[in-house]
């Protein structure tokens, strides 16, 4: 690509990862850094250190291309990049709702040094709002260069197993500039993107690092509301499946995001909510996202009430039960367990003295890793293996598509816990099987 800006990516987890990855293989030149001497070999000899369908095909494009490489040199960095993305973590604070910007303040920094000539740096990170402008001040004072190196900010929307299209073929792409020149940078860096007639919100710093955590906040309010909705049905013995089918016809409102079940995890939900909740107390007006909390809290009750639905089936007793937990990562499509509902569900039920197992497709050895008191199966039937209940708990196809008399073949007890809401009911009611889902009678 002639007149194209070089670009480096600071930080090669998971976004930044993926932002190098496919940035090469649309024809930009990548320099991928990170101070993780193991994550950056990985790389470099193409293979991705995570879950992500369709992406290791795309590194082993993209190094035979020559348009990427890595390395944990800063110096190397400066030198190098026009362009240099932002793309490290921003965990919640250890005993704290707030966001750590630890990675973030580090990164920046370490680049600084080594800037000696115009350039942008762009975060993609999520960030409490006010981070650009302290992060500029602090660029503008360690650079060489000066005022010369500005800062944008260019929040990311992935979706973890649909992060390629979504970096490929985004729905929209948000610039906070605070210059003209910074626009046109941006515009030069993702020129391909907007050849396809990308929509483009072009505005202020602190505007953008708004947008995804008030994104966030909003499909979390969406799904916990209707989790809200399946307590008040089991109150009165109604069907909250019936209910999100009936409210998804309004266009108004949608289907999407309206699922009831057992709730949203992950790193990015359940940490931008508790962030922004936080930064909003910080600059004085927390009551205007005080409904925050109470979203966070009707999410965290319904693993309790997945667990208090197992021991229904069981009459009474989690203790000594044989339990087969299907899923592990917070989502299907990915190896992610930060946050999992499924884990947590997992973990009480061992911890009532439930004699738990549990498979995933993709997730199983970060779950060992991090959970190595929990007992772990070769396949959804092997967990099943004389099971006193099964309990679906992440929404992967492998469970959706299993054959109600083929399971009955290996449990001991034809009882099944729907904690997503993914099967059909009377199938399984049909061929025998105790069925159960939060919010359905």
């Amino acid at each position: 690509m002639n007149d194209s800006p070089r670009l480096t990516v600071i930080g090669t987890g998971y976004l930044g990862a993926t932002h190098a990855i496919c940035m090469a293989v649309l024809g930009y030149e990548v320099l991928g850094v990170d101070v993780d001497e193991r994550k950056i070999a990985q790389l470099a000899s193409g293979t991705v250190p995570f879950f992500e369908p369709g992406l290791p095909e795309l590194l082993a494009k993209a190094l035979e291309s020559g348009r990427l490489r890595f390395t944990t040199s800063f110096e190397e960095a400066g030198r190098f990049g026009d362009v240099h993305f932002i793309c490290v973590g921003t965990p919640q604070q250890p005993g704290s709702d707030a966001c750590d910007l630890t990675y973030v303040e580090a990164s920046v920094s370490a680049l600084a040094a080594h800037l000696d000539r115009r350039a942008l740096v762009v975060g993609k990170s999520t960030v409490p709002v006010g981070t650009a402008a302290r992060l500029t001040s602090m660029v503008q004072e360690l650079a060489p260069a000066g005022t010369d190196v500005e800062l944008a900010w260019n929040p990311e929307f992935l979706r973890e197993g649909f992060a390629v299209d979504d970096t490929m073929h985004p729905d929209r792409l948000v610039f906070g500039v605070a210059s003209e020149w910074a626009e046109q940078r941006l515009r030069a860096a993702f020129a391909p993107i907007l050849e396809q007639g990308t929509p483009v919100v072009t505005t202020d710093l602190a505007t953008a690092e708004l947008v995804k955590v008030a994104a966030n906040s909003f499909l979390a309010t969406k799904i916990s509301y209707i989790n809200a909705m399946a307590e008040v049905c089991e109150a009165v013995g109604a069907d909250v499946k019936d209910l999100a089918d009936s409210l998804a016809l309004d266009d108004r409102i949608g289907g999407k995001f309206l699922k009831p079940g057992l709730g949203f995890g992950g790193g990015c939900l359940p940490k931008d909510i508790r962030a922004f909740a936080h930064r909003a107390e910080e600059i004085g007006v927390g009551q205007a996202v005080s409904f925050l909390r109470e979203v966070d809290d009707i999410n965290r009750r319904r693993r309790a009430r997945t667990v208090d639905l197992v021991r229904e089936l069981l009459g009474g007793q989690i203790s000594g039960a044989r339990i087969a937990c299907w899923g592990a990562a917070f989502k299907p499509n990915s190896d992610d367990i930060r946050d999992a509902p499924a884990l947590d569900v997992a973990r009480t039920m061992h911890g009532l003295g439930g004699h738990v197992r549990v498979y995933d497709p993709a997730a199983l050895d970060n779950a060992r890793r991090a959970f190595p008191e929990l007992r772990y199966g070769e396949s959804a039937l092997d967990v099943a293996q004389d099971a006193d209940v099964v309990v679906l708990l992440t929404e992967w196809a492998d469970f959706r598509e299993i054959d109600p008399d083929a399971l009955a073949q290996v449990v001991r007890t034809k009882r099944i816990v729907d904690g997503r809401h993914v099967l059909d009911a009377k199938q399984w009611r049909d061929a025998g099987w105790e069925y159960r889902a939060l919010g359905r009678s």
